[in-house]
């Protein structure tokens, strides 16, 4: 990624590039949303429908805390501070993407990503005071903790920001 001070205004995404981007946030909130209703309203709590044996299920989960339930025990603190903490984060990517370079797509599409799993979780731990989980994959004995397609938006979006991040740290070098 360029630094800020490397970029000049015209080179940078924008007002227009900002929202052509918030747009895909946007698509995944309602992807995420739709698919937690979905979920909600076919699946009781703690319920698995098999989707492919040994491998996946669906299943209804509530998390009051954050990845793998960290600080689910929190003392009711968590809903607001939690999503206190997302709205900063995704101002700040949201300012980070309006300054990327134009030619920064793979930087833009992790931010947009990230930005539209918070706001996907944020709704819920608002509304709600935790959040949805119904995707369970699991080998074996194995699980991985239950999810959301919120949650893979940023996991994904993390990926893309340090691998590509990784690659332009190489390039630069």
């Amino acid at each position: 990624m360029a630094r800020a001070s490397d970029v000049t205004g015209s080179d940078r995404l924008g007002v227009a590039g900002l929202l052509r981007w918030l747009s895909l946030s946007t698509v995944i909130v309602l992807l995420d949303q739709i698919s937690k209703w979905y979920a909600v309203q076919h699946l009781g709590y703690g319920e698995r429908v098999t989707v492919i044996a040994g491998y996946f299920d669906w299943t209804m989960a509530h998390n009051t805390g954050v990845a793998f339930s960290m600080f689910a025990d929190g003392e009711h603190w968590q809903r607001w501070g939690l999503s206190g903490f997302a709205v900063l984060v995704g101002i700040g990517f949201a300012i980070v993407l309006a300054r990327l370079p134009r030619h920064e797509r793979f930087s833009a599409l992790a931010f947009a990503l990230v930005i539209g799993g918070a706001v996907g979780n944020i709704i819920d731990r608002v509304r709600l005071g935790y959040v949805v989980d119904f995707i369970l994959w699991y080998w074996r004995d194995h699980h991985w903790p239950a999810f959301n397609i919120a949650d893979s938006a940023i996991v994904g979006g993390a990926a893309v920001l340090i691998l590509f991040g990784w690659r332009e740290a190489r390039k630069s070098s």
